[in-house]
């Protein structure tokens, strides 16, 4: 038996449209259904180029149903009506890397075949493998993070590289290859910071650990913003925040207090299709513990501030819980840049930090002082969990893409097949470019 699912995070298409939910499906060869996770940063060439050479309709806007058909002409390609050998399907997988540009960790089933599992060549999002056992033998597992592995009693055998494709035979034999040319481990950075469960491990990186880590490097930027006697209480934003707060707390020598608890039937409010329904949820999301801010110069501590919609609700939530003061740490560095590989945040406008100094975004946010991580401790304090990394995409910190193809109108292309600007643009005309200067990777 094969099967597989996704848990559903709309960046691209249309986030409510049930033709667009994956897994995609398409007949011939063989029969194939396929997840991904990511984006890819050329998917509207590859459509045109789908249906004037390869004879493929695409018939939504989702960039996975595009990379399933050009999977699938390479998986035609390859075996040419012949039994289906795993050289055929890495053959494909080769073809898929040549054309494909982007984000994706995929996982397909061939029909009748057997389980195709691959990641691109710059490992940008993550996929691991694993094993377990029924009363038929052995069985194998592919996720995204090693927790969903755990939590379904199956044991983390190893991450999928970057580039690589793992091959399940329908008599569970396993075959595994290296498809990509060149390939590199620059798995993205906001995995650790946000994305990824605090107990997963990610290419060999403690996520637990990595926020730890933050937490460290974030207090020397605390220190010298607010004097640590000027704070009375250190309180996390749940829940990503809670392991860089209590690192914080300890290092400061400032008491670390609980004072939001969190609705759990409420969902992350970040990844919620449109900013009206993600500034609705965040009260409903999290309410105060009084006590612990009446009177109080407080120090909150999140994740990440992308739009600013919750860090700037979250704060007058305090001042209207009696805090004295409201200080705000970020455990990442001001995200300034759009994300152009799974992260729901490619618009420019969007960002608070595009476009305004530290002490402008204060001013947004309604903060009495603001202190950031900077891009050079973040990618030491996570990095140096793991010698072997290659790099880290950090695009949304710094600007640079690491695959290379990315510009300010692919940016505004990639954005005009967003759920959430369809309407913005329709209202404004064309996305404006000009907004958006990336930095020159020579001077980077």
């Amino acid at each position: 038996n094969v099967g597989l699912g996704q848990v559903r995070y709309p960046t691209a298409g249309n986030a409510f449209s049930e033709d667009e939910a994956q897994p995609f499906y398409v007949n011939a060869p063989f029969g194939l259904v396929l997840s991904h996770n990511g984006n890819l940063t050329n998917a509207a060439e590859l459509k045109a180029e789908l249906f004037t050479t390869d004879h493929r309709h695409i018939n939504t806007d989702s960039d996975s149903e595009v990379l399933l058909n050009v999977l699938a002409h390479e998986l035609e390609k390859t075996t040419r009506g012949l039994p289906l050998a795993a050289a055929d399907v890495f053959a494909a997988v080769r073809g898929v890397h040549k054309r494909i540009k982007g984000s994706y960790a995929v996982v397909a089933l061939i029909a009748g075949h057997g389980l195709l599992a691959f990641r691109d060549p710059f490992g940008i999002r993550p996929l691991c493998m694993g094993h377990g056992t029924n009363e038929g033998g052995k069985t194998v597992m592919v996720a995204s993070e090693s927790v969903a592995l755990e939590g379904t009693g199956y044991a983390f055998d190893r991450d999928i590289g970057p580039g690589e494709a793992v091959f399940v035979d329908m008599d569970g034999n396993v075959h595994a290859q290296q498809c990509a040319e060149n390939a590199s481990l620059h798995p993205c950075i906001f995995e650790f910071v946000y994305l990824a469960r605090p107990d997963s491990v990610l290419d060999g990186i403690s996520v637990y650990q990595a926020r730890l880590n933050l937490g460290e490097t974030l207090a020397k930027r605390v220190v010298s913003t607010v004097p640590p006697n000027e704070i009375d209480v250190i309180i996390p934003i749940p829940e990503s925040s809670r392991p860089s707060a209590t690192q914080l707390a300890h290092l400061l020598g400032i008491p670390y207090r609980e004072g939001f608890v969190k609705n759990r039937y409420v969902g992350r409010t970040f990844i919620m299709p449109g900013q009206g329904v993600r500034k609705k949820s965040v009260r409903q999301k999290l309410n105060v513990i009084a006590s612990e801010f009446k009177g109080r110069n407080v120090l909150l501590v999140d994740d990440s501030i992308v739009r600013g919609t919750t860090s700037r609700e979250i704060v007058q939530m305090a001042r209207d819980a009696g805090a004295k003061k409201v200080y705000l740490a970020s455990a990442a560095p001001p995200v300034r840049f759009p994300n152009v590989y799974g992260i729901d945040m490619p618009t420019p406008d969007e960002l608070v930090a595009h476009d305004r100094t530290v002490d402008e975004i204060r001013q947004v946010i309604g903060c009495d002082a603001l202190i950031y991580q900077d891009v050079a401790g973040m990618k030491r304090a996570i990095g140096s969990l793991n010698p072997k990394l290659d790099g880290f995409d950090a695009s949304c910190f710094d600007g640079m893409y690491i695959t290379g193809d990315v510009t300010a109108e692919t940016i505004a292309a990639m954005n005009s097949l967003r759920a959430d600007t369809a309407e913005k643009i329709g209202e404004d005309g064309d996305v404006d470019v000009s907004r958006l200067a990336l930095p020159n990777p020579q001077e980077a």
